[in-house]
């Protein structure tokens, strides 16, 4: 069976959904899908531990994520919610790469089953998902950041106890994108949250220029 075709990525699927509806319900003999990502996933952070460029690392990362999909996919069509080294790793390897999208759709997964972040990481996953997600808004040009993926994240941590610095980089982040589409109404609406949480989040002049334009676009209505 090609290791690329259709029955051959059904075929892992199914073995991941029914790995993980095993360990949930503690039979491991029959995780051994879940043990042969493990046993990949070991080899993969030997290999990228050896590499000293983040930039390379991201690249090595980029390249050893669809060996996964497969598997992530069963997972999380399982629905079992129990804790998976491999899952979570894939999380953060996809925020890594920029996949921001790849990443929510098992961070939404994670937070709804209360999954931890993988071993050797400080950050809890609420915390790790909103940062994550916010710097990677925050390092790019407003306009060419989705807002829907930045409010896919506040939806998911947000009843989640994080840093307020955190949730602050968030709604920044998410109100600079909106500010860049036009929703000023929404723009005006994170910024304000921002700095309510954070007095130092950078985000007064945002503010003001939101402001302003509003103002402009009122009186224009107006007008008219």
């Amino acid at each position: 069976m090609p290791r690329n075709s259709p029955a051959r990525r059904h075929y892992e699927r199914t073995l991941a959904a029914a790995s993980a509806a095993a360990r949930d319900r503690q039979t491991y003999a029959d995780a051994s899908q879940y043990e042969l990502q493990l046993m990949q996933l070991a080899e993969h952070k030997r290999e990228i531990r050896g590499v000293q460029s983040f930039e390379a690392r991201a690249e090595r990362k980029r390249d050893r994520l669809p060996a996964y999909a497969d598997y992530v996919a069963g997972v999380i069509a399982s629905g079992a919610g129990v804790q998976d080294e491999v899952l979570m790793t894939v999380m953060v390897w996809r925020f890594d790469v920029g996949d921001i999208a790849g990443g929510l759709d098992i961070a939404e997964y994670a937070l709804r089953h209360g999954l931890v972040t993988p071993d050797g990481y400080k950050r809890d996953t609420p915390t790790l998902v909103a940062e994550e997600v916010a710097d990677y808004a925050l390092r790019r040009d407003p306009g060419d950041v989705d807002a829907d993926l930045l409010q896919r994240a506040a939806d998911a941590t947000a009843d989640a106890d994080m840093p307020d610095e955190v949730r602050a980089k968030l709604h920044k982040g998410l109100g600079l994108a909106l500010e860049s589409q036009g929703d000023l109404e929404a723009a005006l609406s994170n910024l304000r949250r921002a700095l309510e949480l954070d007095q130092s989040a950078g985000v007064k002049k945002a503010i003001e220029r939101v402001e302003r334009a509003a103002s402009k676009s009122a009186d224009k209505g107006a007008d008219g």
